[in-house]
C-alpha cells in the first residue's frame, strides 16, 4: 500500500473502492476514472445523481448502495431504544443485510437496471407493503 494524493484516489487500481467520508463523490467526473470491480463504502449519498448509478452499471462496476451497506448501525439502534437490548436478535437482523444486497443484485440483473435503482425499487416495495399491513387509523 502506498499513500496517494486525494485527487489521485479515483484512478488507483483496486478491487473495492470504499467511499467513507463525503457524499456525492461518485459523479460524471470521478466514475470514468475508477479502476475497481466494486464500490462499497460507508459514506452517505455517494452518488451525486441517480444517473451516476447507471454509469457505474455501464462500466461493469458493482455498487453497494450506502443505505443498505450502512444499515447495521440503525438496525442495532432499533434494538436499543424502547426495549431491553437483545444482542443476538440485533446481530441476526444485521446479518440479513447480505440477503438484502443479494436481492438487490438479483433484481438489478433481472430487470437490467443499476443496483442503485434496484435498491430504490426494493425500498419502495417494502414501504408500500408496510403501508398496506399497517394502514393509518385516521379518518
Amino acid at each position: 500500500l502506498k499513500p496517494v494524493a486525494p485527487q489521485e484516489v479515483f484512478g488507483q487500481e483496486c478491487d473495492i473502492f470504499a467511499p467513507c467520508a463525503l457524499g456525492g463523490i461518485l459523479n460524471g467526473e470521478s466514475i470514468p476514472r475508477l479502476r475497481c470491480a466494486v464500490v462499497c463504502g460507508a459514506a452517505n449519498n455517494q452518488l451525486l445523481t441517480e444517473e451516476d448509478g447507471d454509469a457505474l452499471q455501464r462500466r461493469g462496476i458493482l455498487y453497494g448502495p450506502d443505505y443498505i451497506v450502512n444499515a447495521g448501525g440503525v438496525i442495532n439502534l432499533s434494538f436499543e431504544i424502547g426495549r431491553s437490548y437483545d444482542r443476538e436478535a440485533a446481530f441476526r437482523r444485521v446479518a440479513r443485510i447480505e440477503e438484502t444486497m443479494a436481492e438487490v443484485i438479483a433484481l438489478a440483473k433481472g430487470q437490467g437496471i443499476s443496483t442503485a435503482r434496484a435498491a430504490d425499487r426494493l425500498a419502495e416495495a417494502r414501504l408500500h407493503g408496510a403501508r398496506q399491513a399497517y394502514p393509518s387509523q385516521k379518518g
